[in-house]
């Protein structure tokens, strides 16, 4: 669809909602005209207008928290536009990485922000204040890389014998264990679950044995 076609509303605008590519996590929501939108096709950064101040502005330019657009897509009636980026930092003006941090009041509890892994992440990370005698992950996290990994090489070695021999939902059960473990083990390193969607899509779309060959040696 190209921008002639687009339902453009009757001030030439077109509402721009911002999604982080790999986390699904929904950033904000802003305006485009034509010519932000024709800049953001450009520049790849993401670009709207500002009705308050009637101008084009860039997304980080005073700030540095911008935001690459990797894919821009239209909804079905045309009228709204979904732009995929990867962030540099937060995205809301508060200092939050979401301008959806709010509940709203009687339908859902502040801690629903977030998309379950992010939430999951999140939680996981807010247990190294804890105490290990209080806490199961703080006790691993305390133990050090070698308890982790031991954690994590058992929940591995279960989830395959489930895949041999067990229900499905025992495969389920196990997998969530063993995914659990992971989180574990990427905060014991600083890193979150975004790091690793970050790798997986740059092997996307290219096949198992060339990737493989192409990975630098260990």
């Amino acid at each position: 669809m190209g921008e002639t076609s687009l339902a453009w509303d009757e001030r030439g605008l077109i509402p721009v909602v911002v999604q982080d590519r790999l986390t699904g996590e929904v950033r904000m929501v802003a305006w485009a005209n034509a010519e932000a939108l024709a800049r953001t096709r450009d520049s790849r950064q993401a670009t709207f207008w500002s009705r308050s101040r009637q101008e084009i502005w860039v997304k980080g330019a005073t700030s540095g928290h911008t935001m690459g657009v990797t894919e821009i897509r239209v909804d079905c009636d045309g009228d709204t536009l979904l732009y995929l980026v990867d962030p540099a930092g937060p995205s809301c003006h508060t200092g939050t990485d979401s301008c959806f941090f709010r509940p709203l009041e009687g339908v859902s509890p502040a801690a629903d922000r977030a998309p379950f892994p992010l939430k999951l992440g999140a939680e996981i990370s807010a247990r190294r204040s804890a105490t290990s005698k209080a806490s199961y992950v703080k006790s691993l996290l305390d133990g050090g890389a070698s308890a982790v990994g031991a954690k994590l090489r058992e929940e591995a070695g279960e989830f395959a014998d489930a895949l041999e021999n067990e229900t499905d939902e025992r495969v389920c059960s196990e997998a969530a264990d063993l995914v659990f473990h992971m989180l574990v083990a990427l905060e014991k390193r600083g890193l979150a679950l975004r790091d690793v969607w970050a790798i997986l899509a740059t092997r996307f779309g290219v096949g198992g044995h060339a990737e493989k060959a192409a990975r630098p040696p260990k």
